[in-house]
C-alpha cells in the first residue's frame, strides 16, 4: 500500500455534496485525524485483490447490490457523469478528475454533454424572458406590472 499524492503528484480537490457529508458526519466524529473511515476487518487499508478467483471487498460489495461486473474505476466515470448531468462546469470537472486539460475531459466524456445544447437554449430563453420582464417592471411569475401593494 502506498499513501501519497496521485500519479500526477498534483493535489486535487474533489467536491463532496452535503448529503454525503451528513451521512459520514456521525462516522467520522468519533475518529482521530489519522484513522481510516472505511478500514478492513483488521483495521488496516482495504487491499485490492489481484487474482481472478479471489473476492475483494469491492467485488463482494458489487455482487451484494446485483452488479457483479462493476469495477472500482466505474465509480470515477459515474462521478463524472453525475457532475455533467448536474450542470458542472467542464473546467471544474477537469480539476475534479485530475485531467491535464479540459480538452481531455471533453474527449473522454463528450457524449455526456450532448444534451447541453438543449439546456443552453432553455437557459438563453429564460435569461431573455427575465431581462424583458425586468424592463417591463414585471417578475417572471406575473404578467402585469407590480402595484404599490407588491
Amino acid at each position: 500500500m502506498y499513501v501519497g499524492t496521485p500519479k500526477s503528484h498534483k493535489i486535487r480537490s474533489v467536491p463532496m455534496p452535503r448529503f454525503l457529508r451528513d451521512e459520514l458526519a456521525g462516522r467520522v466524529a468519533r475518529l482521530g485525524p489519522d484513522d481510516l473511515v472505511f478500514p478492513s476487518k483488521a483495521g488496516t487499508y482495504m487491499r485490492r485483490v489481484r487474482t481472478a478467483a479471489s473476492k475483494s471487498w469491492f467485488k463482494t460489495a458489487a455482487e451484494s447490490i446485483g452488479m457483479p461486473q462493476l469495477h472500482i474505476h466505474d465509480l470515477r466515470h459515474t462521478a463524472a457523469s453525475l457532475a455533467v448531468q448536474a450542470g458542472g462546469n467542464v473546467k471544474a470537472i477537469q480539476r475534479m478528475l485530475g485531467h491535464a486539460s479540459a480538452a481531455m475531459t471533453l474527449d473522454v466524456y463528450a457524449d455526456l454533454f450532448d444534451d447541453d445544447l438543449d439546456a443552453v437554449s432553455t437557459a438563453l430563453d429564460q435569461a431573455r424572458a427575465a431581462q424583458l420582464d425586468a424592463r417591463r417592471g414585471t417578475r417572471p411569475d406575473q404578467t402585469t406590472p407590480p402595484t404599490s401593494s407588491d
